[in-house]
C-alpha cells in the first residue's frame, strides 16, 4: 500500500519506491530506502510526517504516495 494510506502509529516495511533517479537518491540519501522501516506519525493536510531510523521528516503526498510498504 502506499505510505498515504497507511495507518499511524505503527512500524511498517518499506518494499517498493517509484520515483524519478533524483528523487529516489535523495530519498535514500535521507533513509529511506528498501526494506527500511518507517513509522507515519501523522498523515494531514497531504503530507506525511514519518519517523525513519530516529529521525522525524515530513514528506508532501506526491512523494509519499510513490513509497509502497507492507
Amino acid at each position: 500500500m502506499p505510505l498515504v494510506f497507511a495507518p499511524t502509529g505503527r512500524e511498517m516495511k518499506i518494499v517498493k519506491i517509484v520515483a524519478d533517479e533524483k528523487t529516489k537518491k535523495h530519498l535514500a540519501d535521507i533513509g529511506i530506502i528498501a526494506q527500511a522501516k518507517i513509522t507515519v506519525l501523522s498523515s494531514a493536510g497531504g503530507s506525511a510526517v514519518c519517523m525513519v531510523k530516529d529521525g522525524r521528516l515530513a514528506l508532501d503526498r506526491t512523494v509519499a504516495a510513490g513509497i509502497f510498504v507492507a
